[in-house]
């Protein structure tokens, strides 16, 4: 099928949903106040554990959750465009730093659990009694991921993750385009080789960044703003190169520079395609 070259993963919080789930949940369900007080004491992961646990003990249930995840604002274009690409034949993964429990209550909301062949996020878990929430971070603490790029939290390094995404498409002779927004997001972008593709989402951090240095990224850069441009740019990018495979004596096409002062890639480009402080959370 046309997208089968491709292997797609998609950053969750900002990126699939147009917010982050954690402060989604703790906001709905009344916890704003005590989740300020903690924030600056412990570990982002930690922290979200002990809010499950204080709902827990305020009555909250399992359920309560899961009706404030599925209550999350997402632009309908998105899931237009995971189900379109899907209908296309890529493979479509999750990269997150949400966690497994949330991330997989909004997808199967949704309709879209059975588009993506991976999530790969923070372990959750339901305890023994069936009622609370456990969250843990993907790299334990006593097993730091050892990350230099400076951009990464401490419970998870998405570069690494995609190093192994990477592997498996190289083996497969695929593609990937990598889509997301924040900060955590940036340690992935670095890592896309030449022929692949980043989407920055425009304005948010991971976009700044790009721009600080466009030269570290080898992987072609192609910014979104709302679900609508997330879908036809990163559908595009998937029809098009299904259309026709060059010749190999054909000469590539010149790839304009990226130009961060318009916040786009010249339309021309488009056109020719061929250690984060405690607490704070990506």
């Amino acid at each position: 099928m046309a997208g089968g070259g491709f292997v797609l993963v998609f950053d969750f919080d900002k990126t699939i949903i147009d917010v982050d789930s954690d402060n989604w949940v703790v906001d709905s369900l009344g916890l704003t106040d005590l989740f300020d007080r903690l924030l600056p004491t412990m570990p982002w992961n930690a922290l979200m554990d002990t809010m499950m646990c204080e709902l827990h003990a305020r009555g909250r249930t399992l359920a309560d959750v899961a009706a404030a995840l599925r209550a999350a604002p997402i632009d309908a274009r998105v899931p237009a465009a995971v189900r379109a690409a899907h209908a296309l034949g890529c493979d479509l993964r999750v990269l997150s730093d949400a966690n497994a429990f949330f991330i997989d209550t909004i997808l199967d909301h949704h309709g879209l659990r059975g588009c993506f062949s991976e999530v790969n996020t923070n372990p959750s878990r339901v305890d023994a009694g069936g009622a609370r929430l456990r969250i843990a971070p993907y790299h334990p603490a006593d097993a730091p991921h050892g990350c230099g790029v400076g951009t990464c939290p401490p419970n998870m390094c998405k570069g690494l993750v995609l190093d192994r995404i990477l592997r498996e498409a190289e083996a497969a002779g695929k593609r990937v385009v990598y889509l997301g927004d924040g900060r955590g997001d940036y340690c992935p972008a670095l890592r896309l080789r030449k022929g692949d593709f980043v989407m920055p989402r425009r304005g948010f951090p991971v976009w700044d960044l790009i721009c600080e240095d466009p030269a570290r990224v080898q992987a072609e850069v192609h910014p979104w703003s709302d679900g609508a441009e997330l879908e036809e740019t990163l559908l595009r990018i998937v029809r098009r190169a299904a259309i026709v495979e060059e010749p190999a004596t054909a000469p590539a096409p010149a790839l304009l520079p990226l130009d961060c002062k318009l916040e786009s890639l010249p339309v021309a480009a488009q056109d020719g395609m061929p250690v984060m402080p405690l607490g704070v959370k990506n």
